[in-house]
């Protein structure tokens, strides 16, 4: 039985976590961090991370990005392993991320679905094989309440392909100011935001009399929670380093 800690519990990922483990029986929520510690469920909420009585197996977070620095020190503290699921981190707490997993196990990944992990697997094996013959173009669609753009996904998709790459592609986000032909390479990168839609991705290569696409549709934000959860207990027995979806997708 894994023990996990939601940070960010009263937030709409951390209420979607903990519906996802109310359905299974190998894991269970022993407690909550949020600036709002109203209870909705069987376990405490706490306000900060230094209150929990009791070290958990696993964190996973869905706070924000102000509260990285804290929780980092906790888990280094309490040699405490943390899925950290909330994006919009800086280079500077990248970094931080990346010195912490150095101690204690931590699982970073800007998208928690399987699906999306598969996508940015295959895309990076289209990538090998195609070569140089095929445009490459990335586009991203999401909800009008989205406020980064592009998505962490996105750019996600677009790092996997540039290492494929010997990273030496570079990446164009607009092209209305642009009064030029595509450079072969170039990895075009599009925003899309409207309505209620939860997360679509689309890889498009395109080469001379032909189109090949991969596409991941989420319809709703368990595919999130329910990714962080198996990650959570993917990493309950690993060892000190940093760990993504790539990991448990191997597993498969």
């Amino acid at each position: 039985m894994t023990k996990i800690v939601i940070c960010g519990a009263n937030g709409k990922m951390g209420r979607k976590v903990y519906e996802c483990v109310s359905n299974r029986n190998d894991c269970k929520i022993i407690a909550g961090v949020d600036i709002n510690t109203k209870k909705y469920a069987d376990f405490p909420i706490y306000k900060d991370i230094s209150e929990l009585p009791e070290k958990p197996d696993v964190i996973i977070d869905y706070s924000h990005v102000s509260s990285l620095t804290s929780l980092l020190m906790y888990c280094i503290t309490r040699r405490t392993p943390v899925v950290l699921a909330t994006t919009g981190y800086s280079e500077e707490q990248i970094s931080g991320i990346r010195q912490t997993a150095t101690q204690v196990p931590v699982f970073f990944s800007w998208n928690m679905s399987l699906g999306i992990n598969l996508l940015v697997q295959l895309a990076k094996k289209a990538t090998a094989i195609l070569g140089n013959q095929f445009d490459i173009e990335i586009i991203e669609r999401h909800h009008n309440q989205k406020i980064d753009a592009p998505s962490g996904t996105a750019l996600m998709i677009a790092n996997a392909i540039n290492e494929t790459k010997n990273n030496e592609m570079k990446y164009v986000y607009d092209r209305h100011s642009r009064r030029q032909k595509r450079e072969p390479n170039e990895i075009g990168i599009h925003a899309v935001r409207g309505g209620t839609i939860v997360g679509v991705h689309e890889v498009m290569f395109a080469g001379n009399d032909e189109t090949i696409t991969i596409s991941h549709s989420a319809a709703s934000k368990n595919v999130f929670a329910e990714g962080s959860v198996n990650a959570a207990i993917f990493l309950k027995d690993c060892k000190p380093g940093l760990y993504d979806m790539g990991n448990v997708v191997d597993q498969k």
